[in-house]
């Protein structure tokens, strides 16, 4: 999910419903899947499908900082795809499977230019929930971006959830989450990761947005040290021009605040459940 926008002027292009299923905008360009005609949950350079618009989801991308070469990646949150082409497109060796509880949401794929299922490309209509409790599936990076017209649900936010993310992952696996700073319950959700993953957690803010993307490791030797990183943020940077130098420094300063404040200076409430 990304921020929210101001509608003014966009009531006449909607084809608002106001019962939480899914809908497109299609507006200078830029078609985006909506909820309730606030929030923007993906978005799409008609010209441009396989771009990332919105600050998040180049934030995402940022796992190739601390694991750079998955073999297969897990999506919880399929909206409008722009992860999954942008993987597809850029990541020639990767397998992708994007699970998505909505029906009405892989309907609109098509108009998003999503690809058909194929050897590299599995959409699944399935609970997330009930996907990171599959012992066949072992992926070596799990991206989270699960939201509903109410926020994130409440099955993909539970200490049992990141427990279950933690189990399925690959040796030296990683997951990678996106949260919004407002929610009230954010602290909570911070608080139960961390526990999850004894730890080896790094919080980014996602560019101007009140997204904060959460990249939780099983490596015990996480996070990189300070010039692995940058070398393969440089080394990266040519195939991915997503900005992944500056974002590989705003993972070092939370690296290092981290250090200085202690771990838990960005968790509100420590209560588990």
């Amino acid at each position: 999910m990304g921020d929210r926008e101001d509608m003014v002027g966009w009531c006449g292009l909607m084809s608002q419903r106001g019962d939480g299923r899914p809908f497109i905008v299609e507006v200078d360009g830029q078609r985006s899947l909506q909820f309730d005609g606030v929030t923007i949950q993906s978005q799409m350079a008609v010209d441009d499908p396989g771009a990332l618009v919105l600050d998040y989801t180049r934030s995402i991308m940022g796992f190739l900082l601390l694991h750079p070469a998955p073999r297969h990646i897990a999506m919880i949150g399929l909206g409008g795809g722009s992860l999954v082409k942008y993987c597809l497109e850029n990541l020639p060796e990767t397998t992708v499977t994007a699970v998505e509880i909505n029906p009405d949401v892989i309907a609109l794929r098509e108009a998003f230019g999503i690809p058909q299922d194929g050897p590299r490309l599995r959409v699944l209509c399935r609970d997330g929930a009930d996907y990171v409790r599959n012992p066949g599936e072992s992926p070596d990076v799990l991206i989270v971006d699960g939201f509903d017209v109410a926020g994130i649900p409440g099955q993909l936010c539970s200490a049992g959830f990141y427990d279950h993310c933690c189990a399925m992952l690959a040796e030296g696996g990683m997951v990678v989450l996106n949260l919004w700073s407002g929610d009230p319950r954010y602290g909570v959700h911070a608080s139960r990761i961390r526990e999850s993953f004894d730890g080896r957690v790094v919080v980014v803010r996602a560019g101007e947005d009140s997204n904060r993307i959460v990249f939780a490791s099983k490596d015990r030797h996480f996070p990189p040290g300070r010039r692995e990183l940058f070398e393969r943020a440089q080394a990266l940077s040519a195939a991915h021009p997503i900005g992944l130098v500056p974002l590989a420094q705003r993972i070092q300063h939370s690296l290092e605040r981290r250090r200085e404040r202690g771990p838990d200076d960005w968790i509100v409430d420590r209560r588990r459940r």
